[in-house]
């Protein structure tokens, strides 16, 4: 699927056929649609850290079928390792996810997609995986730039929470946070916007650089503690273009 190739696309094509299966096993008519979206639908992926998923349904969860949802989480992770385990996504009413307002998880009601503006943005644009159900932008709305802007806001802040637990994800957030305000369009993915920031800012070459390495796992000790020492530099000049650039874009 996209950009992977052999055990890995093998992995996500039999990963996603037995979801798919499980949850018209447990939901029947009730599931509308299910998509992948996220790195899994970009053709420059080369590394997942996971699976990120909507399935859309026309009616509400019965406590029963909230069961049966954990258990068919719990079979994939152990049948389908590691991605299994990594399946990271909302259960959507279909009448939620077809306003604009950040819809709450029907699986877990405390839960809420706070970057929904993002993902329809997109499934809109075709980043995405159809498994079941009709085209996205039959089903989602077109977000605004302001939509757009406040989602994108929750993953810099998540970034700035998370330097030191994730700091290659964060190094690569970051630049496609860069990129989606340079060019005020979200639709990019952390591989395609790395390459972006490598060519564009070429002082900050090695520990982008190093951040892909890390976050397919091929990184050394020594590398992973150059990256971290990057880091704190980095998301300051990410944030400091990143608020010009808005000032630039107001005036």
């Amino acid at each position: 699927m996209a950009g992977l190739t052999g055990e890995d696309g093998d992995l996500v094509r039999r990963l996603s056929s037995a979801f798919l299966d499980g949850l018209l096993e447990v939901l029947g008519e009730k599931l509308f649609a299910l998509y992948f979206y996220g790195a899994v639908a970009f053709p420059e992926t080369q590394a997942l850290g996971d699976i990120d998923f909507h399935a859309i349904l026309g009616a509400r969860l019965s406590d029963g079928e909230r069961r049966a949802l954990v258990e068919l989480r719990e079979r994939l992770a152990s049948d389908f390792p590691p991605l299994g385990g990594e399946l990271d996504g909302y259960y959507l009413l279909l009448e939620d996810a077809r306003r604009s307002a950040p819809p709450r998880d029907e699986l877990r009601p405390d839960k809420i997609d706070g970057s929904f503006a993002l993902h329809c943005a997109h499934l809109r644009a075709g980043r995405s995986i159809v498994l079941c159900g009709p085209d996205p932008r039959d089903v989602y709305p077109e977000p605004s730039w302001a939509e757009l802007e406040e989602a994108l806001d929750g993953e810099l802040d998540y970034v700035t929470r998370h330097l030191d637990q994730y700091p290659d994800y964060c190094i690569l957030n970051l630049c496609r946070l860069l990129q989606s305000f340079e060019a005020r369009d979200a639709v990019t993915s952390k591989a395609a916007a790395a390459a972006w920031a490598r060519r564009k800012f070429s002082e900050w070459e090695r520990p982008i650089a190093l951040a892909l390495k890390s976050y397919a796992h091929l990184a050394s000790p020594r590398e992973a503690e150059a990256m971290k020492a990057d880091l704190a530099r980095f998301h300051v000049f990410a944030q400091d273009r990143i608020r010009a650039l808005r000032e630039k874009a107001s005036s």
